[in-house]
């Protein structure tokens, strides 16, 4: 953490705190962590002075939901059968990583993440094979610098044990992930569980697996009702019934689960995460569930999924959700009442950042630019030929702004890039480890 303030000068300000509003042109100081003050001007001297003319700056955006074990062998599965990427990540080859492979995927999917103005990850791994392989993601997040929820799955070694109707609880190394990693609240990294849910274990095992979350205090994330086959199960209906749906669990993609599940969901709490981009490649996934959560008020948070299958960053889950939205429902499609008849571009900025910050539990740290709050800040250059002239920055960000504009990201007040260059990062050897680790999964080395 840098010793000295910062203050950033003449930006235009996306907040996303509606006490605070959007400044045209105004200034943000950072003190240590955290954000100290946002005004139209203000003086501060013996703060480093960031020029943040011709700049749109805004809060980090939060990724809820990213299997960035994978990362090595991205774009590979979106124009194949779905159920290839199925037998291939979560069973052979995924049984087959080496800690070393869980290390440079998650290594390059953060810093990527990073790159994009993601700053804040929720890292689904379920590639938990031995200790050594949790550890290795593990310390990944860490050497990234990024803000992160390491979601602690189940091993992909005898992989069918695990997914289907399993009978085995979740792998009790998590009580030492606790303890040994997490045990201060007051750091970049935090933990939570990627659960299974009704839809991949026994009754009497999701439901020991929720207690155990809970005895350590931590979040769940779990797949929820994608593809037929899960939609069936009615999931979520199962977990209303035995009265555990609570306002600690986040759930992905809920494709085809029914009107009714997704109001239980509500009246629960329960946030979402979509990967929209994913959702749209993945053949059978199902609808992307946005009217029916909107519907109930569930403003849901996105994800990057799997690079395996979509683009991971941000503004593409942004402008897709848009997009998605707006031609759905302008043909009068939505299938549930009191469904939004539109959704603004504002709304769907508050996905990336406030629901993402709430679905992670984080809401009190990051998601907006508040006084107080963590400073991770994203600076775009509204210059840039894409860009300019900028006329409305909410619009700018999600209709056109791509990683290559994004010029600067902090976490708790630290440059992560800058002029539009990672700080500390040695791209040539991460590609060379990437492209290894790449070689020898596929079989190619």
């Amino acid at each position: 953490m840098d010793a000295q303030p910062k203050l950033f000068k003449g930006g235009w300000i996306l907040s996303m705190d509606p006490a605070i509003g959007d400044l045209h042109q105004g200034d943000m100081l950072v003190e240590g962590n955290r954000i100290a003050a946002i005004a139209a001007h203000i003086d501060a001297p013996d703060a480093e002075r960031i020029d943040a003319r011709g700049m749109i700056v805004l809060p980090g955006f939060v990724d809820t939901h990213r299997h960035t074990w994978q990362s090595c062998v991205r774009h590979r599965y979106a124009d194949i059968d779905p159920q290839i990427y199925f037998a291939e990540m979560l069973g052979a080859k995924g049984a087959a990583f080496r800690p070393e492979d869980v290390y440079v995927g998650t290594l390059l999917g953060a810093l990527s993440a990073l790159e994009s103005g993601t700053t804040t990850m929720l890292d689904w791994s379920h590639v938990q094979n031995t200790p050594e392989h949790t550890d290795a993601a593990i310390a990944a997040l860490r050497d990234a610098g990024i803000r992160g929820v390491f979601a602690h799955g189940w091993p992909l070694v005898d992989g069918a044990s695990w997914m289907f109707n399993s009978q085995r609880g979740h792998p009790e190394d998590i009580r030492r992930l606790r303890k040994h990693f997490f045990s201060s609240d007051d750091q970049l990294l935090t933990l939570a569980m990627a659960g299974r849910g009704p839809e991949m274990a026994q009754r009497d095992v999701w439901l020991a697996d929720l207690r155990l979350a809970r005895e350590l205090c931590i979040r769940s994330s779990i797949h929820m009702g994608a593809y037929v086959r899960n939609g069936s199960v009615r999931a979520i209906a199962q977990m209303h019934e035995a009265g555990v749906l609570n306002d600690d669990l986040t759930f992905v993609h809920c494709c085809f689960s029914d009107a009714d599940e997704i109001a239980m969901m509500a009246d629960a709490g329960v946030s979402a995460s979509l990967g929209v981009h994913c959702e749209m490649n993945a053949q059978g996934i199902g609808d992307i569930p946005l009217d029916r959560l909107l519907a109930v008020g569930i403003r849901p948070s996105l994800s990057g999924d799997t690079e395996t299958k979509c683009s991971g960053d941000m503004f593409t889950q942004m402008r897709h959700a848009f997009s998605y939205y707006r031609s759905w429902m302008g043909g009068g499609h939505s299938r549930v009442p009191n469904a939004p008849e539109t959704l603004t571009l504002r709304d769907v900025l508050e996905f990336a950042t406030v629901a993402g910050a709430r679905a992670t539990g984080l809401d009190r740290k990051i998601g907006s630019l508040t006084p107080g709050k963590q400073a991770d800040i994203v600076m775009i250059r509204g210059d840039d030929i894409n860009l300019t002239p900028v006329s409305d920055a909410v619009g700018a960000v999600v209709l056109a702004a791509h990683p290559g504009n994004v010029d600067s990201v902090f976490v708790a007040g630290s440059a992560v890039k800058r002029h539009g260059r990672m700080v500390g990062v040695d791209l040539g050897a991460l590609r060379s480890r990437a492209l290894t680790s790449q070689q020898y999964v596929l079989g190619l080395s």
